[in-house]
């Protein structure tokens, strides 16, 4: 029986093309157009080899990779990148995803040729892939939202990234995906133009890992932090979700943690990014409204396909005020688990944005960052065993 060849690529004439000149080989040609087709005609024909296009619109050819490895039907099937892309930064990031292969477009057919039948000799035995922990080394992303703005959630990402990096040693990028809306910059006193805009700029399929490398700024040791812009009119970038996916894509292999800022709502570039994270933290306040907001929230990422235990709610305190709902209210009316509370700590934050430091960095003996590092102490409990990049 011939063996079957999976062709993933968005350009036709290539399809047709090498479909063509492999099939004269005596291969069995089964071709997708897109990522998910790709990934449906994976998991349903099970072929003995997958051409893979990286440059594809939507979902591109490194996150086809991952998935595929993270199927137990899948993860032995050896994946040759066939793509424009010849970098060696891009050649490493396939690799990483998964690709047993690399070969770049132009390219001769006798080339081609040589390198399906290799593979597929190569890869005869079986691949060290394990499918119970076919991700090793993915960061564990954590996405930090609220169901409105004025919660806090900059502040718990900021903290939590910090005490992250003390509790475990690890790296830890943070990231605010708030084009417009970033604070950031101007509270650390960064003193550089937003990383983010310049990348939501970009091609999705020209996002490197360097160039997510090069926007990111060093705060301290084993943190680094992705800027969003302060500029109103930016907020308009909050439609290239393509480039937000890939900037999330590359930032998997560059740190053990990832903290994004998420900002509030579910608006379409979230509702896009949510199930990328290996976590979500719903940040809620003890008011009446925010907790039904909240809720109502809560229910929206589950009804998303989001499961329950990814999802954690913690009650934000900001404020010193009898009008507030105890945590008893709190959790008798939002009828979710309460991962941790954070009591009210308005000098230490004030003083912490005077100083443009981070309250954690700040206070390292305080309440709030025993909270935090409590917090820090839960996620690296839920998390793979981490080996500090």
């Amino acid at each position: 029986m011939p063996e079957k060849i999976l062709i993933i690529d968005d350009d036709v004439d290539t399809l047709r093309l090498v479909g063509l000149m492999l099939q004269k080989q005596g291969y069995l040609i089964v071709a997708a157009s897109s990522g998910p087709q790709g990934l449906e005609l994976a998991f349903s024909e099970i072929p003995d080899l997958i051409l893979l296009d990286i440059m594809m619109p939507g979902m591109d050819g490194y996150e086809v990779a991952r998935r595929l490895r993270a199927e137990e039907k899948t993860v032995d099937i050896p994946i040759l990148m066939f793509t424009a892309k010849s970098q060696l930064d891009d050649k490493v990031t396939g690799f990483e995803a998964g690709a047993d292969d690399y070969i770049t477009k132009p390219t001769h057919p006798t080339e081609l040729q040589a390198h399906v039948k290799a593979l597929l000799v190569r890869t005869s035995k079986s691949r060290p892939h394990s499918p119970t922990n076919p991700l090793p080394n993915l960061a564990y992303g954590i996405g930090i939202l609220a169901a409105r703005g004025g919660l806090g959630v900059t502040t718990v990402a900021s903290n939590l990234a910090a005490a992250l990096q003390k509790k475990t040693g690890a790296n830890v990028i943070l990231a605010e995906f708030r084009p417009g809306m970033g604070t950031l910059s101007t509270d650390l006193n960064l003193l550089k133009e937003s990383g983010l805009t310049e990348l939501l700029n970009t091609p999705p399929a020209e996002i490197t890992r360097r160039q997510v490398g090069e926007k990111l700024v060093k705060y301290s040791a084993g943190i680094n932090i992705l800027t969003a812009s302060s500029q109103p009119k930016d907020a308009t970038q909050l439609a290239n979700i393509e480039q937000f996916e890939a900037i999330l894509n590359r930032m998997e292999f560059m740190a053990n943690f990832v903290v994004i800022d998420l900002g509030c709502g579910l608006g379409p570039l979230n509702q896009k990014l949510v199930p990328a994270f290996k976590e979500l933290i719903v940040v809620a306040e003890p008011f009446e409204n925010s907790i039904q907001q909240s809720r109502a929230l809560l229910d929206d990422l589950i009804e998303l396909g989001v499961d329950k235990t990814r999802l954690h709610l913690v009650v934000n305190y900001r404020m010193r005020s009898d009008a507030q709902l105890s945590v008893p209210q709190v959790q008798e009316r939002i009828n979710f688990p309460i991962d941790i509370t954070f009591t009210p700590a308005p000098e230490l934050l004030q003083q912490a944005i005077r100083l443009k430091s981070i309250a954690c960095i700040l206070n390292q003996e305080g309440l709030t960052t025993q909270q935090f590092m409590s917090l820090a102490t839960k996620i690296e409990s839920r998390a793979p065993k981490i080996t500090p990049k």
